[in-house]
């Protein structure tokens, strides 16, 4: 307990400054990402207890995304970098802290994630967080439901957006100064490439990884 506490700390000690947003970089983007095959250090693997957040993502950008307690991202923080990740999710039926949600059997399916690690001023210790996008849509809510995640390949850095009205949105860790339209673009495109990224054999194969067994 110890040791992560001490390794949450020293990432809240030197946390970046996201590079800027800019239209080069949107015009330059991949579609695909990594290998044939995930590349050292993936695949991660995680799980815990959906958290409620901050939910300025989904109010505002039609972005719903899960977040994992602290004890869950030290597999991630301690072997890359904040950033947007892909691979696969589960929610798991069981509710370990509350009352189960009442869902449909494919809503405990493993499907297709986008995740962001990065920090999210909204603390007063701007504590490292880890928000998933499980790309499905779900029939209920399921904080306190066990999640698993198998990360695969990194897509992109943390981005800041600069608008010239200064509204404050939340979304992927970071509170900025931003341009909806930005986002909601980077967004949809997060998902377009951890799609096509997903598609390759040596990946496909995760969607059956043993972490995500009941």
């Amino acid at each position: 307990m110890a040791d992560r506490d001490d390794l949450i700390e020293e990432m809240d000690e030197i946390r970046p400054n996201a590079p800027m947003r800019t239209e080069t970089f949107r015009l330059n983007r991949p579609m695909i990402v990594g290998s044939e095959a995930p590349d050292d250090p993936f695949p991660i693997r995680m799980v815990g207890e959906v958290q409620h957040g901050f939910k300025r993502g989904s109010r505002e950008l039609g972005c719903h995304t899960a977040n994992l307690p602290d004890d869950a991202i030290a597999p991630m923080t301690s072997k890359v970098k904040t950033g947007i990740y892909f691979g696969y999710a589960r929610v798991h039926p069981e509710c370990p802290e509350g009352t189960p949600s009442e869902m449909p059997e494919e809503d405990f399916a493993v499907w297709p994630m986008v995740m962001s690690i990065g920090w999210n001023p909204f603390y007063k210790n701007e504590k490292l967080t880890a928000e998933v996008h499980i790309i499905h849509q779900y029939a209920a809510d399921f904080y306190g439901h066990t999640m698993s995640v198998v990360v695969l390949g990194y897509i992109r850095p943390e981005l800041d957006y600069t608008s010239k009205g200064g509204n404050h949105v939340y979304v992927w860790g970071r509170k900025a100064n931003l341009t909806t339209e930005a986002l909601i673009e980077d967004i949809q495109t997060d998902i377009k490439v951890a799609l096509n990224s997903l598609k390759r054999d040596a990946y496909q194969r995760y969607e059956t990884d043993p972490s995500f067994e009941a």
